[in-house]
């Protein structure tokens, strides 16, 4: 089994873009109206966007392939790139996906232990997320990696506004 992890440089933004609507489609489409995927799916992975967060310096993408294809990616945020004040200290990952296909190869848990090393480089004594309050299955993996709830905040999906919990896991 080949793993490999790869840092997203402005080149990858057509990939990335591509994977961002695939993944997101794939996870959120059966319990959400096609006209608010759609709103969100425009806003949120449009090429501005994805340009303008590739060229955040507080912002890294990375590529996890599974045998040389490209299978998901993450999201991490420091400082004022968070999308939550959580301070200095922490480290946010705004995005962890993986492609419906490559589920259960451990791939996400290669990102997150990626998006803890980097906030370890970082001298950050937690990592954070939102994840949607119905999604159950992402839920039990954050919790079975140690992450806790320890508040939530709303997200927007088109015009329905959704709660996401917010987990954290103290590194230091």
């Amino acid at each position: 089994m080949t793993i490999n992890i790869r840092k997203c440089s402005r080149e990858d933004l057509k990939i990335l873009q591509e994977l961002s609507i695939v993944t997101f489609n794939d996870t959120f489409k059966d319990q959400n109206s096609p006209e608010n995927m759609k709103a969100y799916l425009e806003s949120a992975f449009n090429a501005k966007q994805l340009e303008q967060e590739l060229s955040n310096t507080s912002s890294q993408f990375f590529f996890v392939y599974f045998h040389h294809e490209v299978a998901g990616y993450l999201k991490v945020n420091t400082d004022d790139a968070q999308s939550e004040e959580m301070g200095d200290d922490s480290l946010e990952i705004e995005r962890i996906y993986i492609k419906s296909n490559f589920q259960r190869h451990g791939l996400g848990k290669h990102l997150l232990c990626k998006a803890i090393e980097i906030a370890l480089e970082c001298n950050k004594k937690k990592i954070w997320l939102g994840v949607w309050e119905k999604n159950e299955k992402a839920i039990a993996f954050y919790k079975k990696m140690g992450f806790v709830q320890t508040g939530a905040h709303s997200f927007y999906m088109g015009d329905e506004e959704q709660t996401d919990f917010i987990m954290a896991k103290t590194l230091i």
